[in-house]
C-alpha cells in the first residue's frame, strides 16, 4: 500500500523552515453592507459546531505571471464578503443557547506570510498531506481569535513560496458553514478573483428554513447520536496522539472489496468507511462489549423534495446518524456487518428526520454529539475543494483539511480527492490515534490489503 505521509504530528517529515507573518489585520467588504441580526438555524448552532476549523491548498509558482496571490485574494476577499456580508460579522449568543450573527461589518482576520521554502521542497518531502509540517505558523492562531463568540468568522493566511507558489489557508467557523457551503463560498471568491463582477450563484441566508420554535417542535425519529453519554472514550483519555495520512487508490478499494460478497452493491466510502471502521476497532483493543460508533456526515440537501433549499444556500445542511455495533461483532462478524450497518444508517436519513433533528435542537439545548467509542467520517471528495482556482496558478496540489480530527476530539477523518507524484489519483485519510494503536492500526491495514492486493 502506498503511504505517502506517515510520521507523527510531532516530528512530521523532519522538514523544518522558517515563516515570516507580517502584522494580522481585518479585511472588510469592498462595499457597505448592512447591520443586522441574523439568526443561524437550528442545525448550525448545535454544541458539536461550535468550532473552527482548518483548510489548506498548496499551488505551483507560474513564473509567466507577474500577479501576486496575496493582493489577489486580499481584492477577492473584500469582494465576496460584500455577498456574503454576515462572515465579517460577529456571532452572539441569545436566549434559549441560540446563535446569531451580529452583522457589524468589522470584518475577517488576515494574514500575509512569507515562507522559506519552496514547493518542490515540500514535495519531496512528502509534506503535501497531513500532518503539515509547520502548520501552526502557515495558519496563525492569532491570539483571541478561536472563540466562538464575538471573534473574527474567517481567519485567513497566504503564504509566498521562495519558489513563487504559495499556499492558501483558511479557518472558519463551522456554525456558520458546512463542506458544501464552504465550496460555495471558496468558488465565489476564486470567481471574483479571476475577474467576474458577481458570484455565478448568489449567496443565500434563508436560515429560518431549517429553524424550528420549541412550541411547535416535534421529534419524530430516534436520535442516539445525540443521546445523553456516561462512558469515556478511550481515545482522548490514552497515550500521545500521533496522526498519519494514508492514500486509497483503486487497487486499494478493489483489494477491500474482496472481502465483501460480490454479490453485495457498494460504494467506495461504504467500503472504505466500513473497512476503516473495523481495523480503527482492532487497533484500539477495547473490551468486546464496548458499544463502537461509526458516525457518517450526511449531507442532506437532497432529502428535501417537498421544499428545495435555494443552491445558493451555505449553512450547515448535514446530520449525522451512527451506526452502531459492539467491538466484539465489528472485529469477529465478516466486513459485511459493519457495511450493511453503515448502509442501513445512511438510508435512515430523510427530510422529516432533518426536520426532527432541528426539533430535537430547539427543545433540548442543542446537545453535544456523542464522542465515547466515536469514528466520524466526512467525504470531501464531492465538493470541489481541490479546484480552487485563483487564476494563473492553476487548481492546488492538495486542497482539503488541514489535520484529522476536529477541535479537542480526535475521532474525526476526513475523504479528500488527491493525486499523488505518479500522477495516481485516490483518495486520502488523515487518522488520529493513540501511539500503540496507530501501530495495531498499520499492521492490520497492512496485513490485510496485502493479502488481496497480491491476487490483483
Amino acid at each position: 500500500m502506498d503511504h505517502q505521509v506517515s510520521l507523527p504530528q510531532s516530528t512530521t517529515t523532519g522538514l523544518s523552515f522558517k515563516v515570516h507573518r507580517q502584522q494580522p489585520e481585518l479585511i472588510t467588504p469592498a462595499k457597505p453592507t448592512p447591520r443586522e441580526l441574523k439568526p443561524l438555524s437550528d442545525i448550525d448552532d448545535q454544541q458539536g459546531l461550535r468550532f473552527q476549523i482548518p483548510v489548506i491548498f498548496f499551488y505551483r509558482p507560474n513564473l509567466s505571471s507577474d500577479l501576486d496571490p496575496v493582493q489577489v485574494i486580499k481584492k477577492a476577499l473584500a469582494d465576496a464578503l460584500v455577498y456574503y456580508y454576515p462572515f465579517a460579522g460577529r456571532l452572539r449568543e441569545l436566549s434559549n443557547r441560540k446563535l446569531a450573527v451580529d452583522c457589524t461589518g468589522e470584518g475577517v482576520l488576515f494574514i500575509e506570510a512569507e515562507a522559506y521554502v519552496s514547493l518542490a521542497e515540500l514535495e519531496e518531502a512528502d509534506a503535501l498531506l497531513p500532518p503539515f509540517p509547520c502548520l501552526e505558523e502557515l495558519l496563525f492562531d492569532v491570539e483571541g481569535s478561536s472563540d466562538v463568540l464575538t471573534t473574527p468568522l474567517l481567519l485567513v493566511q497566504v503564504t509566498r513560496l521562495k519558489c513563487c507558489g504559495f499556499i492558501f489557508a483558511l479557518r472558519f467557523n463551522h456554525t456558520m458553514t458546512d463542506g458544501a457551503g464552504l465550496s460555495l463560498f471558496l468558488k465565489s471568491l476564486c470567481e471574483l478573483a479571476c475577474g467576474l463582477h458577481a458570484p455565478s450563484v448568489p449567496p443565500v441566508w434563508d436560515r429560518h428554513l431549517l429553524t424550528v420554535s420549541a412550541s411547535e417542535a416535534l421529534v419524530t425519529h430516534t436520535h442516539r447520536e445525540y443521546e445523553e453519554q456516561v462512558a469515556i472514550d478511550v481515545v482522548a483519555t490514552g497515550d500521545p496522539l500521533v496522526s498519519r495520512s494514508f492514500f486509497f487508490r483503486a487497487e486499494e478499494i478493489s483489494a477491500i472489496r474482496k472481502l465483501l460478497p460480490p454479490d453485495l452493491r457498494n460504494t467506495s466510502f461504504e467500503a472504505l468507511s466500513s473497512f476503516l471502521w473495523r481495523c480503527r476497532t482492532i487497533a484500539l483493543n477495547p473490551d468486546p462489549n464496548t458499544e463502537m460508533r461509526l458516525t457518517c456526515i450526511i449531507n442532506s440537501r437532497s432529502k428535501f423534495s417537498n421544499s428545495p433549499l435555494s443552491p445558493g444556500y451555505y449553512g450547515n445542511v448535514f446530520v449525522i446518524p451512527a451506526a452502531i455495533a459492539t467491538a466484539r461483532d465489528l472485529m469477529e462478524k465478516p466486513l459485511e456487518f459493519a457495511l450493511r450497518l453503515i448502509q442501513e444508517t445512511k438510508s435512515s436519513v430523510t427530510e422529516n428526520y432533518v426536520r426532527s433533528v432541528t426539533a430535537l435542537m430547539a427543545t433540548r439545548g442543542r446537545p453535544m454529539f456523542v464522542t465515547a467509542g466515536n469514528y466520524i467520517i466526512s467525504d470531501l471528495r464531492h465538493f470541489d475543494l481541490g479546484k480552487v482556482d485563483f487564476g494563473p496558478w492553476g487548481k492546488p496540489v492538495y486542497g482539503g483539511t488541514a489535520k484529522a480530527g476536529i477541535a479537542l476530539f480526535p475521532g474525526v477523518s476526513f475523504y479528500v480527492p488527491f493525486k499523488n507524484k505518479k500522477g495516481e489519483t485516490g483518495t486520502v485519510v488523515a487518522i488520529s490515534l493513540p501511539v500503540r494503536a496507530m501501530e495495531r492500526f498499520v499492521a492490520e491495514l497492512n496485513g490485510v490489503l496485502n493479502v488481496f492486493m497480491s491476487s490483483l
